[in-house]
């Protein structure tokens, strides 16, 4: 998620000081993504560079308030109008480190699949377990964000069934500088047994 544009979107709201920004954040999301007190500063800060917001004075605690300007405002816009793509999403870290495996000696790719399946389940469960368990509609924001992480819950589910029945017929090819056939010798396990 932007936190950029998740800032923006709060300060349109109306003003606030950085906890206040956290706070709301957390509270949105259910505080299902964390948000550290310093990227709320870092973020206010590039934020006023750029012009999309300003900064008012302190208020007799010491916070000082933010408020989202007209560019500001465009930009968020422009981001609520603009879809998300595919390729503006992180890495998948899983995907990446199933693909190791299979080509890493000695890792049993089937128990990093089934690790994964039951974390999976697991976090699944409880997913589901925290979406039942208020149905007020103020709640609504926070159950949307759950249903999301139970939906891509499931489909790496079934990511993970579809990798176990790839492995199942997956023949690895000899790594370089390997034999090929049966009773071949490889040199360096020639070299090695001298």
């Amino acid at each position: 998620m932007s936190i950029r544009h998740g800032l923006l979107a709060l300060l349109e709201r109306g003003q606030m000081y950085g906890y206040q920004l956290r706070a709301a954040f957390e509270e949105s999301t259910g505080s299902t993504w964390p948000l550290n007190i310093g990227q709320v500063y870092t973020t206010l800060n590039r934020l006023e560079r750029d012009g999309l917001v300003r900064s008012l004075p302190e208020h007799e605690g010491g916070q000082r308030p933010y408020e989202i300007t007209d560019a500001g405002r465009a930009d968020l816009a422009l981001w609520f109008a603009t879809p998300i793509s595919r390729a503006d999403r992180p890495r998948d870290e899983l995907s990446i480190k199933l693909a190791l495996a299979l080509t890493t000696p000695g890792v049993d790719v089937r128990a990093v699949v089934q690790t994964q399946r039951s974390a999976t389940m697991r976090t699944l469960q409880e997913l589901t377990r925290l979406k039942y368990a208020s149905d007020k509609p103020e709640d609504l924001p926070w159950r949307l964000v759950l249903d999301a992480m139970v939906f891509q819950a499931e489909a790496e589910i079934r990511w993970l069934d579809h990798c176990e029945t790839s492995l199942v017929r997956y023949r690895p090819a000899a790594p370089p500088g390997r034999a090929t056939h049966p009773g071949a010798v490889d040199r360096a396990d020639e070299e090695a047994r001298r």
